[in-house]
């Protein structure tokens, strides 16, 4: 029976552990980042490998025969380092990324490299923060910005002044992202081009209300590592 190392902690990585089950064994591995994570079917490992050479030695000692990286579109340490354990090990890698987002007739987008680029535009607003506790730090000590930053988990003390955090968890939907931009009189929404529907309701409330919208782009992934943005896709080049 093929072996396969699946990089996960998200929809993707839980939909692909089932669609390869039983026929395949699979192995999740989660960051631990996240409590209370969603676990996949399966067999599930948390922590780290310490660094691409634990990843490639884990590759060796387990016998896995593909490594798939279906981690969060962002996770550009992760992807590097998946990337240089895969070519270590010689086990075959493939990135498993859902497509981004798409801007759209009445949206009012502004797309931006880093972080650092999104925090520069920001000057004198009220601000609907979406881009992960880790963040918060490229935010801090802005000159007039009023922040509300949403997160699954709490971000590590201290908070920056000036940010307000809401603990929250998506799916979420249009009425209440509508709701939460009113109360908080926000004027523009930052995110980072994720993808995906659970969190899409905040780009629909934003182009009903006229709300900009500065999105910050998918870092780019490793020279020739080959990627798909859907499961089923993943799951024939596991087969293949």
């Amino acid at each position: 029976m093929r072996r396969v190392l699946i990089l996960g902690g998200t929809a993707e990585a839980r939909s692909l552990a089932q669609a390869l089950t039983p026929g395949v064994h699979v192995v999740s591995s989660l960051a631990g980042r996240v409590s209370r994570p969603r676990l996949p079917v399966g067999e599930v490992r948390e922590g780290g490998f310490g660094g691409p050479e634990g990843l490639a030695a884990y590759l060796t000692e387990e016998r896995i025969d593909a490594l798939v990286d279906a981690t969060h579109p962002f996770a550009e340490r992760m992807t590097a380092s998946a990337a240089l354990a895969s070519a270590q090990a010689a086990v075959p890698l493939l990135v498993l990324r859902r497509p981004g987002w798409q801007e759209g007739p009445g949206d009012s987008w502004r797309r931006v490299a880093t972080l650092h680029e999104a925090a520069a535009l920001l000057a004198g607003q009220r601000v609907f923060l979406t881009t992960g506790r880790r963040s918060l730090p490229v935010f801090a000590g802005l000159p007039g910005v009023w922040l509300l930053a949403r997160s699954v988990d709490p971000p590590e003390p201290p908070v920056p002044a000036g940010v307000h955090v809401l603990l929250d968890r998506g799916p979420y939907t249009v009425e209440g992202e509508l709701a939460l931009i009113r109360e908080h009189r926000l004027d523009v929404l930052v995110t980072k081009d994720s993808g995906g529907a659970m969190t899409t309701a905040k780009l629909v409330a934003a182009r009903e209300l006229g709300l900009p919208v500065i999105m910050v782009n998918r870092p780019p992934l490793p020279e020739g590592v080959r990627s798909v943005d859907t499961v089923e896709a993943a799951v024939a080049w596991v087969h293949g």
